[in-house]
């Protein structure tokens, strides 16, 4: 088992929380360090800033030497994929060969009316992300790379230098409908469940895992991850101030979070939350995203690598990454 802190990197996180959170991982022995790819906050008040995901990222490989890095995940919607496919093959190299593209299709309407970004139905935008899978891997895998379709052509493509993988890792998250477990199938190193219950997980893995056998791919060279919000303390005290804080980021109260908490939510105590973890695990997960919202709070990663982590991982340094990830 394999956990990453995963950060909502547009309620207002600064660099300065950036680096100190990617530290954090670095110390406490986490996998990796991810951020969700949005331009405007999601919850109220809207006037939270964000840096751009891999402007950020690219810092970050300059500073940190073992963890994964990436983008949970990044809408196609609103990148082209020749430009995209450049960016993360640089911060590849940056990093030394530690960068992971999450891509989706993009759902977010009000942030691309902001920026300028069309915002098609949903159909139009999974053909879109479809071709940027395409155009991407076709990029970064050859050296005379042409493609057309309705909405990208590509003549005579060649990303020098390519990423120091071959090839970069892709994950896809979601909740496992029909159409993205084709394209985690097709595309993807990992599938990443949005949040879910132990059972939703199980039910989302194993149809990532019959579209793999449907187009002759071995399940087992798919790595299964889910992504869960992440508020624990030591002590009652410290958890019920973790709560508070929590729902305050997200302009609701306490008592409310509380209520709207998922099952698959690592929260409580350490022990509850090894607890949660175990049935994920059990469900096929082998790799947890925490979501971790309060970006000054360095103290629950520590905790997390004190009373939780221990319970499934075993730190052997390695650089390669499972899959392609490394392992801890």
């Amino acid at each position: 088992m394999r956990f990453c802190l995963m950060i909502e990197g547009q309620e207002g996180v600064s660099w300065e929380q950036w680096l100190a959170l990617a530290r954090a991982c670095e110390i406490n022995g986490f996998d990796g360090l991810f951020s969700s790819d949005h331009y405007l906050s999601l919850y109220k008040p809207a006037s939270r800033g964000s840096l751009d995901t891999w402007t950020a990222l690219a810092a970050i490989a300059t500073h940190t030497e073992h963890i994964r890095l990436g983008s949970l995940v990044t809408p196609a919607s609103m990148h082209h994929p020749g430009a995209l496919a450049k960016v993360a093959a640089s911060v590849d190299r940056m990093s030394g060969g530690r960068v992971e593209l999450g891509l989706g299709a993009g759902w977010n309407e009000s942030e691309h009316l902001a920026f300028g970004f069309p915002f098609p139905a949903v159909r139009e935008r999974f053909d879109m992300l479809e071709e940027q899978l395409e155009i991407i891997r076709g990029l970064h895998r050859e050296d005379d790379f042409r493609y057309q379709s309705a909405n990208y052509v590509i003549e005579h493509g060649d990303c020098l230098p390519k990423p120091l993988q071959s090839p970069l890792p892709i994950l896809i998250g979601g909740a496992g409908g029909p159409r993205m477990a084709s394209l985690a199938a097709r595309f993807a190193n990992e599938f990443n469940s949005d949040g879910g219950t132990p059972q939703q997980c199980r039910e989302r893995f194993n149809r990532v895992r019959a579209a793999c056998e449907g187009v002759g791919r071995d399940p087992a060279s798919i790595t299964m991850s889910v992504m869960v919000t992440c508020v624990i303390g030591e002590t009652d005290r410290d958890f019920r101030e973790r709560v508070r804080r929590t729902a305050a980021l997200m302009g609701i109260s306490a008592d409310e979070l509380v209520r709207k908490r998922g099952a698959g939510w690592v929260f409580g105590t350490p022990r509850q939350a090894t607890e949660t973890i175990g049935a994920l695990a059990e469900a096929g997960a082998q790799r947890i995203m925490l979501q971790h919202h309060l970006a000054d709070d360095l103290d629950t990663p520590a905790l997390l690598a004190r009373e939780v982590l221990p319970t499934f991982v075993h730190r052997a340094p390695s650089s390669a990454p499972l899959g392609i990830c490394r392992s801890l």
